[in-house]
Parts: C-alpha cells; structure tokens; sequence
C-alpha cells in the first residue's frame, strides 16, 4: 500500500523516516540513535553549551507558552526557544532535517504538521520533570513530542535523568545517549524526565503542531 503511494507521489522512500512511522503506529513512541550524525551532534552540544555559558537561558515553567507558571517542584531545566527565521548555519542543520522529516509525514501519512516549536534544555544535577501530558487544555495543537539528547559520551545509567515514558501496562525508561532522538504521540503518553544524578543533561527539545 505504501510503495503504491510513493509511485503516485514519485516520491522515494527514506528508511529512517520509514522505521519512525512504523513505530509510531505500532506503539506510539519510537527511539532513533542515529538520526543526527556524530559531527551533528558535537556542533549541537558546543552550540548549546556556548548559548548558556552567555547566560541566555531562563528558568523553565508550566504550562503554555501565554500562560506560564514556574513551579520548582514539577520540573527544574533551564530552556533557550529556538527561532528557525534567526537561526546560526548549525542550528539550520537541526531544522533541516527536522523539516525533512515534517515534510515526509505530511505526504505519506497526512498528519497536517503545520508548524514547529523547539528549544534547548539544559538539567542541573538534581533536577527533574514530573510526570505530564503534552498538551493543555486550551491548546491541542501539539501532535509529536521530539526530544534530542546532547549528552557527553559516554552517558551511564548512574547518571540519571531518564525519560519514563508510560504506556498502557507498561513504563519504558529510555536513557538520555547522546544523538539519541525520541519521538512520541504527544496527546497519548504521559511521561517524565528522572532526576538527574551527575553532570548535566543537555537536549533539544520540540513539538510538530498541526492547525
């Protein structure tokens, strides 16, 4: 069925992005280690970490983004918002491949994907995000939930600051490897970030919106 839909689109198909979608179907989140390269990665995490030696970063909160409350007790990472229209050439390479891959959805699975938001993070040592939902009451748009992990390698589990993504009677823990992205139905699984242990963990993190 969905090579008859490539010859009609003469459209090729992509493997990687292939292996998302069937996760997506299959179980709602998927795990992809190498979505970025390891030279892609390595230019993120200097990028990030230059952004937040330049104290640019705030203090994360609740909520939407026009209804924000900061509440220590449910989560604790500082973020940066990432603009795509006054992005550097090394975040166009994220975007690029991000919009990449919004692009594959909309023609093979019609998912709508009509705009994007994303940011960086950063999590002290003993910090954490409580279990949640991504999606609000007044807004619904977000449709995927993407986080990409910057860690140093290596990242061992002593670490910490898994995310707990709970499924219907089972909870998966997935460790934060550097390159590693994560990709999940936003409006179905609640998840959480663990308590981070050593070091600092460091990510991008967005959502694909539909109208």
């Amino acid at each position: 069925m969905r090579s008859e839909l490539f010859e009609q689109l003469d459209f090729v198909e992509n493997p990687l992005f292939e292996s998302i979608i069937e996760d997506l179907l299959n179980q709602q989140y998927s795990v992809v280690d190498h979505f970025f390269t390891e030279a892609e990665v390595v230019q993120f995490r200097a990028n990030l970490l230059l952004k937040y030696e330049e104290d640019r970063f705030k203090k994360s909160a609740i909520g939407s983004r026009t209804q924000e409350e900061i509440d220590k007790t449910i989560r604790g990472d500082f973020i940066l918002w990432m603009d795509e229209s006054k992005s550097d050439p090394i975040e166009q390479l994220f975007f690029n491949k991000i919009n990449s891959l919004v692009s594959y959805l909309n023609k093979t699975c019609f998912l709508g994907i009509l705009q994007k938001e994303f940011h960086y993070a950063v999590y002290p040592t003993g910090t954490f995000y409580k279990r949640h939902l991504d999606t609000f009451q007044n807004d619904d748009r977000r449709k995927l939930s993407m986080v990409c992990y910057l860690n140093e390698d290596p990242w061992p589990k002593e670490n910490g600051g898994e995310l707990a993504i709970y499924l219907e009677n089972d909870m998966k823990e997935i460790l934060p490897l550097p390159g590693r992205m994560v990709i999940f139905e936003s409006q179905l699984l609640e998840h959480e970030v663990k308590v981070v242990k050593a070091s600092e963990r460091l990510s991008i993190t967005g959502w694909l919106k539909t109208r």
